[in-house]
């Protein structure tokens, strides 16, 4: 996504928050609260929100103001809902932690779990994904039962480009090990990744190396600071300060991690330090490292730069009171409105169905056939 600065129109944002906030209670009640954090979690179903929402589709602010308006449309509901939303874009996301522990204490949640489960995905793509992208929203949605996801967004300022990072907790077995539910960017790279399902003797390594006495890895450095490298080698010797990785091998070799994702959590550790364990790694151990990107590559009532077309304001305050009517009605046992919204979703799929476009076709030949007899 395109690289771009400035705020949703508050006219516009305020429909985005009642429109998300109807279409969430919709889907709460139809399937449950972990079905949200499923399609926040999908990166083709959180753009095509955003389209429905009205925000631009060619701009990285699709993905703030989204995860924006779903925080305000939840704000005051997470208990019947079953689903509460934590951080946001810039100092919002830092305070995600504490907004996770209040929460944790609310619906008596594992606190240390979820936080790290925070703290370490987004460290895992700012450390260990290393793709020129600099995170700067961290969002972490999350439902009484336990469950959670995450979307969070880098930036690079020199290529003005923004990529996505989705998560979810359903199905992760390591954080360290192909963890995402999807990445969505245009543009892909040869990042560090140390996050690959090929890097696993290169996380090993990475962690027997911090454990190792800071003396002798800093003196292997040294040595590969000696070697001439090609130009193409993505570890960045210039970046490596051998003094501060000292400091920081200290706390490591007295305290030794027990795997990867402790090492990416330990105070001090982050993406040039971890560059240098990956390159001592590969020299000493024969560890070999990847350089595969895991990116991967979505209106119904206008957007916000006037593309398709301008918001339609009208529509969109009416497809908004029809769902919250249906809401209310629904809570009284009178379901007509999101039953005929359930006929019409099938009838779309029916539609698009390859079984209903070769009926369509042979309609359309017998159709012909009677014209060619008359």
């Amino acid at each position: 996504m395109p690289l771009h600065w400035g705020a949703a129109p508050r006219w516009l944002f305020s429909r985005m928050v009642r429109l998300c906030r109807a279409v969430t209670e919709i889907v709460v009640a139809e399937y449950g609260a972990g079905e949200v954090l499923r399609r926040f979690s999908d990166p083709v179903w959180f753009q095509s929100f955003g389209c429905v929402l009205g925000f631009d589709w060619h701009s990285s602010g699709v993905t703030t103001t989204v995860c924006g308006a779903l925080k305000e449309a939840v704000m005051g509901q997470e208990a019947s809902l079953g689903l509460y939303v934590c951080g946001g874009k810039g100092g919002a996301s830092r305070r995600t932690p504490a907004e996770i522990e209040t929460f944790s204490e609310r619906f008596s949640l594992d606190r240390d779990r979820l936080v790290r489960a925070s703290r370490l995905s987004a460290k895992v793509d700012s450390a260990a994904l290393q793709d020129g992208f600099q995170i700067y929203q961290h969002v972490f949605i999350g439902t009484v039962d336990g469950a959670w996801a995450v979307v969070q967004q880098g930036m690079n300022t020199e290529t003005r480009w923004a990529r996505r990072y989705h998560w979810l907790s359903e199905g992760l077995e390591d954080f360290t090990t192909e963890p995402h539910a999807g990445i969505v960017c245009d543009q892909t790279g040869r990042p560090l990744n140390l996050v690959a399902a090929e890097a696993e003797r290169a996380r090993q390594a990475v962690v027997a190396v911090s454990a190792q006495s800071p003396d002798v890895t800093v003196r292997e450095l040294e040595r590969v600071r000696a070697l001439g490298m090609p130009m193409r080698h993505p570890v960045g010797l210039d970046d490596v300060r051998p003094g501060y990785l000292n400091k920081v091998l200290v706390s490591t070799y007295e305290q030794p991690p027990e795997d990867f994702g402790s090492l990416l959590l330990t105070n001090g550790i982050g993406p040039k330090t971890v560059r240098a364990l990956a390159l001592i790694a590969e020299v000493t151990h024969g560890a070999p490292l990847s350089f595969r990107d895991p990116v991967t590559y979505s209106f119904a009532v206008g957007g916000k730069d006037g593309w398709p077309y301008p918001v339609d304001r009208n529509a969109y305050d009416r497809s908004v009171v029809f769902l919250e009517r249906g809401i209310r009605e629904a809570r009284l046992g009178q379901k007509d409105k999101l039953d005929a919204l359930r006929r019409l979703e099938s009838w779309s799929r029916e539609v698009e169905s390859p079984k209903h476009e070769r009926r369509e076709k042979s309609e359309d030949d017998r159709r012909r056939e009677r014209g060619n007899e008359g």
